[in-house]
């Protein structure tokens, strides 16, 4: 059943992670094989995974559009997924690339070994220095630490999805450990973030999960917490972010293998592609980041010439 020829862009990008697992079961076309493939046309395709993060969503969106226009190739974006199906869909071939991989948060997934020997782990293509952990805001003052979130005014901590990986983190070992009567409440990103501007405007207190790089460290004043317990294991250490592909894209779309491999960006480029998507409108991030490669051509340009140089 091909799927592809029947739904848009857009509406992948709205396929639930069970939806996306189902589609996969039928065999999306485009994602048989190892790496998505050449399709019936004859045209060069390749499938991203999309867990609807921001730094996912301007990284794969930047990689769509470049591959797409200056490479030929017919780029798909599945998702959102969480990450158990995403690394599924990685291994089995379902999926070409998930450029979000934060190492060492994600080796869990990685180390299966259903999916280990399917997968490769490229070098990290983001440049600066990360951050991960729980968060207030400093006008909650006096809360510079885990332990102080008996003060902080909420019994809540606002989290993201369920599958991220720091979750179970937070419910079976920060709690716990600093005792506390707090609970963790399930969401989106993208729930995360409404929740957060609404209590920043009305200066309500707020206990969140926040990671940097992300545009709302440019818009918001956020107190990363210590962690004198070490709860949070390495999940507040600086991390990597690279991309994994599955194992047979090298020999079968060598291009965009060179291409994902040569990915560069710094802390100040990728927040300056999320601003621009953030302008441009949630369901419209091609336009956003075609803004942002207007002045960027330069950035981009590398990885290009390495994608011809392998083809």
């Amino acid at each position: 059943m091909d799927l592809k020829g029947k739904l848009s862009r857009r509406d992948m990008l709205k396929l639930s992670g069970s939806a996306l697992a189902g589609a996969s079961l039928l065999g999306v076309a485009g994602c048989g094989s190892s790496s998505g493939g050449s399709g019936s046309s004859g045209s060069k395709s390749l499938t991203l995974g999309d867990i609807g993060w921001n730094e996912n969503i301007a990284v794969s969106n930047l990689t769509m559009i470049v591959l797409g226009d200056q490479m030929g190739y017919d780029v798909q974006l599945k998702g959102p997924l969480d990450l158990g199906p995403m690394f599924q869909g990685l291994a089995s071939g379902d999926l070409s690339a998930f450029q979000d991989v934060w190492l060492p948060n994600h080796k869990q997934y990685l180390s299966k070994p259903q999916i280990e020997p399917q997968v490769e782990v490229l070098d990290p293509w983001y440049e600066g220095t990360t951050k991960f952990g729980i968060t207030v805001l400093s006008y909650m003052e006096g809360i510079t630490s885990i332990a102080d979130l008996p003060k902080a005014g909420t019994k809540e901590i606002t989290g993201i999805e369920p599958g991220a990986a720091f979750m179970p983190v937070i419910e079976n070992k920060v709690i716990p450990a600093y005792n506390l009567d707090m609970k963790l409440v399930t969401s989106s990103t993208a729930g995360m973030l409404a929740e957060l501007e609404r209590k920043a405007r009305a200066k309500e207190p707020i206990v969140f999960t926040g990671w940097s790089p992300h545009w709302m460290n440019l818009k918001y004043d956020i107190v990363y917490l210590d962690d004198p317990k070490n709860a949070q294991g390495a999940f507040d250490d600086p991390s990597k972010i690279t991309c994994a592909v599955n194992k047979d894209l090298k020999s079968d779309e060598p291009a965009a293998y060179a291409f994902l491999k040569s990915i560069s960006l710094d802390e100040d480029q990728i927040n300056e592609i999320e601003i621009e998507i953030n302008k441009a409108g949630a369901d419209n991030p091609e336009k956003g980041v075609r803004n942002w490669l207007n002045d960027n051509q330069d950035v981009v340009k590398p990885w290009v010439d390495a994608a011809k140089k392998a083809q």
